[in-house]
């Protein structure tokens, strides 16, 4: 867990990077924080497009607290530009049997515990979205099962999924965007599709299929599929880079996010958040207290200067 004396230390050498008159002097010192940054693309040559008030952004996460450890810089910049932000939760979360014990201490898995334990990781996401700055009606759940995205993906089309936490075969959640939607890889794509032909975005970020997490590599795969000729732009994005990233493993403002060995054959590109975006971002991260009990240094170690996204998707 991250302890009061490291997240003093770390906001310390937030302070001192932000008070350097050069940003020459400001990069140096970063890089001795951070991990070497070779491979990172130049910010010269950005892989987003120019961000304003015709932007239309989709961010696309597999799970509740996804979207605010790749994306929440760029999603304050597009509000802060006058754009329209979206967030497409795939999945609510409610796959994981230990986050859900750190609730209700319970020692076996309940399909009707699991439930509730979703709809509280649904309830977390919407506060976070909102300290991020989307409105209520522009977070939306699909409510298809955490952990069963990948057979969907991959399997029969009309093959029917149950999940193995919730005990349901369709969205058991009545505010999700399609309640009752039986779980089948033919209804994921169409659901995706059916939103992207709604909302028409100009930029959808998503994962990379090269992430380790099975439901993130599926999530990016269907994404890909769906967005044919219904997005502007596609980047890529990814959370589980590899064993051990991103280093350090705390809360670490001020320095930039290090390249994830998994998307080494990638050119992932930097996009900078202001200082005041990083703050934000550590206060959306806040919201998702069941999954801080059990991650927090792992999830707080995204609040950087930088979030990192790839023009292709990889892993096809």
């Amino acid at each position: 867990m991250c302890h009061s004396n490291e997240i003093a230390a770390a906001r310390a050498t937030l302070t001192a990077l932000r008070i350097m008159k050069s940003r020459a002097l400001r990069l140096a010192l970063a890089a001795l924080l951070a991990m070497p940054l070779a491979g990172v693309a130049a910010q010269h040559n950005p892989a987003l497009p120019p961000l304003d008030a015709g932007t239309v952004l989709l961010v696309v996460a597999p799970h509740p607290d996804d979207e605010t450890l790749c994306c929440a810089g760029v999603i304050q910049a597009v509000l802060r530009a006058g754009g329209h932000v979206q967030v497409l939760w795939v999945t609510s979360g409610d796959g994981s049997w230990l986050g859900a014990w750190f609730i209700e201490k319970r020692p076996w898995r309940d399909p009707a515990h699991m439930r509730a334990y979703g709809e509280a990781r649904m309830r977390e996401a919407r506060r976070a979205s909102a300290a991020l700055g989307v409105a209520r009606e522009n977070a939306r759940f699909l409510g298809f099962p955490d952990g069963g995205i990948l057979p969907l993906v991959t399997g029969a089309p009309d093959a029917r999924y149950r999940s193995g936490a919730t005990g349901a075969d369709a969205v058991p959640y009545p505010d999700a965007l399609f309640p009752g939607q039986p779980y089948t890889g033919a209804n994921l794509a169409a659901d995706l599709g059916a939103l992207l032909g709604e909302l028409r975005p100009t930029l959808v970020l998503a994962p990379t299929p090269l992430d380790a997490h099975p439901d993130h590599r599926a999530v990016g795969l269907a994404i890909i599929a769906a967005a044919r000729g219904r997005v502007g732009v596609l980047r890529f994005w990814i959370v589980h880079g590899g064993e051990g990233w991103p280093q350090p493993r705390a809360l670490s403002p001020g320095i930039p996010l290090p390249p994830a060995p998994r998307a080494a054959v990638l050119d992932m590109v930097p996009f900078e958040l202001t200082p005041a975006a990083e703050d934000r971002k550590l206060e959306a991260l806040r919201a998702y207290a069941t999954q801080l009990r059990v991650l927090e240094p792992f999830l707080v170690s995204f609040v950087r200067t930088t979030e990192l996204f790839a023009t292709e998707p990889g892993g096809r």
